[in-house]
């Protein structure tokens, strides 16, 4: 069975940069999407970004141009780099692997299959 654990997650100031990592224990397919994820309190959990087996992303309007989704390919372990960071950025962030083999990746809950336990992200003003 798949097991995934967040790491990185902290308190920074805001307009700071925070990396997350996910170590990824049993199987893992190269071909499995993988994804970052967060949910805020009294909030659902909403998609940050996605990455495909050959590198192409995808991210929510809310994020782009500040985070970076990348993976270890040898590792298959996806990570996170989190710039200019923002109050409204604090959440619990969840890495997940989507089982299933599909032709372009999007950080759409519904689609993933195995998660993460979290790792809590805050960001003071």
């Amino acid at each position: 069975q798949v097991q995934l654990v967040e790491s990185g997650g902290g308190s920074v100031q805001a307009g700071g940069s925070l990396s997350l990592s996910c170590a990824a224990s049993g199987y893992t397919d190269s071909r499995d999407c993988m994804g970052w994820f967060r949910q805020a309190p009294g909030k659902e959990r909403e998609g940050v970004a996605a990455i495909d087996s050959d590198g192409s992303t995808s991210y929510a309007d809310s994020v782009k141009g500040r985070f970076t989704i990348s993976k270890d390919n040898a590792k298959n372990t996806p990570y996170l780099q989190m710039n200019s960071l923002k109050a409204e950025d604090t959440a619990m962030y969840y890495c997940a692997v989507d089982a299933q083999r599909r032709f372009h990746c999007t950080p759409n809950r519904q689609d993933y299959d195995y998660w993460g336990q979290g790792t809590q992200v805050t960001v003071s003003s």
